[in-house]
């Protein structure tokens, strides 16, 4: 019987895709290993390949679609002997799954929210005056079918049911406002915010008072003069950044530890390696270290010889990590990638700065394997380069740390009474409370410095 071939779960968070391109049609024969099409993820594009062998008996979802969901049926695979009239008549049926037309609604969607949020706005003041008026906001109900039940699937009801959210208090995306697992999702981490009169009822404080969740759309469009802005669609990448940092930032007890690193000797060590440096024919330099190679570099020796302070929160337990698996972040258009260096501890200066511009190169064209942007304990996110003194970075779940880097520059200092110059770097680290406390976090920031200002121990 004809096989269907669904959309692939590319990674263990990906609950959607955009079905880039085909590389086959219908009609096409295919063997187990062919690559059949090209996925795009919020963080990469792969490649899919066929499982079983046959032939292209219909392809249900188009390329170019954005929002198909895993598991949709994208395409059917036809067996020996078997003709288009051995499809079973629902697969045709199977392509409203992909639900990947939303990407024509946002303007009709975005003109009746511009209606609202104005409507909302000239009775405001009424709302103000005299809070009799706040009732017709109360009565506003959750979207529910014609006989009072709320359109969710089984699973997103177990899921909102666990939280302790009420699901009528989540905007559904699914199939005519369906409640489907990523809205739980996105509603459990603040990403989207709850439905005000339900949130009143379901995760009131003790106060009385409804939970902070954050202004919706039309409160914010209320607020600006119609033809003065430009409408983006937030696109994958941008949603699961704001869904994991909002989840990080609310979920994560954060501290932070700041301290000035002297960086002279790392610029005079930096300066006669990059020297030493073959050429080649062009006459360029086989390679050219940077800073933050030796800020990697030392980050990773650090937490090796503060084992503590290589760890993740993993609820009931901490996980200690025996290697140094540092990430890097890497900005690119819409979002940024935190690419793995795996064992960076272990790796020369060379070879830390030619992976991390590997990765950094295949991030920012989306050509990243998952198990290369997954896992690791710990991240370095540097803007020395954009001038930046120092800064506060957000942890990256489920790290337990994040160094933070800012610019290396010249300043005054005193030194046994005398007024001296030497360039120094500010660096923050941020931490989880949960797996390192403060004590541990200003012990391995220590080595950190000790070794920032002193290279030559790196290699100790």
């Amino acid at each position: 019987m004809p096989i269907d071939i669904t959309m692939p779960a590319l990674s263990p968070t990906m609950e959607e895709g955009k079905l880039a391109k085909w590389h086959v049609k219908e009609g096409d024969t295919v063997s187990s290993g062919d690559v059949i099409a090209e996925i795009e993820t919020d963080k990469a594009t792969m490649e899919v390949e066929a499982v079983d062998e046959g032939k292209i008996g219909k392809i249900v979802v188009p390329e170019g679609t954005d929002n198909v969901k895993v598991n949709a049926v994208i395409a059917v695979l036809l067996q020996d002997g078997e003709s288009a009239g051995d499809m079973a008549a629902p697969k045709a049926e199977a392509a409203p799954k992909a639900e990947a037309p939303n990407a024509a609604e946002p303007a009709k969607a975005d003109a009746g929210a511009i209606k609202e949020a104005n409507a909302a706005t000239q009775t405001a003041p009424t709302a103000k005056a005299d809070p009799a008026p706040a009732k017709p906001a109360d009565a506003a109900p959750a979207p529910k079918a014609a006989g009072g039940k709320v359109f969710a699937s089984p699973l997103a009801r177990r899921m909102a049911k666990d939280a302790g959210i009420d699901v009528a208090a989540i905007s559904g995306t699914g199939p005519k406002g369906r409640v489907v697992k990523s809205d739980v999702v996105a509603a459990k981490s603040g990403a989207t915010p709850l439905k005000a009169a339900a949130t009143a009822t379901a995760s009131a404080p003790a106060s009385g008072g409804a939970a902070a969740t954050g202004m919706t759309k039309a409160q914010v469009l209320a607020l600006y003069e119609e033809g003065t802005y430009e409408l983006v669609p937030n696109d994958g990448m941008r949603k699961v950044v704001a869904a994991r940092l909002t989840e990080s930032k609310q979920t994560v007890p954060h501290f932070y530890l700041n301290l000035d690193c002297r960086i002279d000797a790392l610029m005079a060590a930096r300066e006669q390696i990059n020297a030493a440096a073959p050429k080649g024919k062009d006459g360029k330099p086989g390679y050219k270290l940077s800073v933050n190679d030796f800020v990697m570099k030392a980050w990773a020796v650090a937490l090796q010889r503060v084992p503590l302070a290589n760890a993740t929160w993993a609820g009931d337990s901490i996980l200690y990590h025996k290697r140094s698996d540092v990430a890097v972040a890497v900005a690119v258009p819409g979002g940024l990638f935190t690419p793995v260096v795996k064992g960076c501890d272990t790796l020369t200066l060379r070879e830390i700065s030619e992976t991390v511009k590997d990765l950094a190169t295949r991030a920012k064209s989306k050509k990243l394997a998952p198990h290369e942007y997954q896992g690791g304990a710990s991240s370095v996110s540097n803007l020395g380069m954009f001038g930046i003194t120092s800064f506060s970075a957000v942890i990256n779940p489920p790290h337990g740390t994040i160094l933070a880097v800012g610019v290396g520059e010249e300043r005054v200092f005193a030194d046994k009474g005398e007024i001296k110059i030497g360039q120094f770097m500010t660096v923050t680290l941020s931490c989880d409370h949960r797996a390192v406390d403060g004590a541990l976090g200003a012990e391995v920031l220590g080595v950190f410095k000790g070794l920032i200002e002193n290279p030559v121990m790196m290699l100790a």
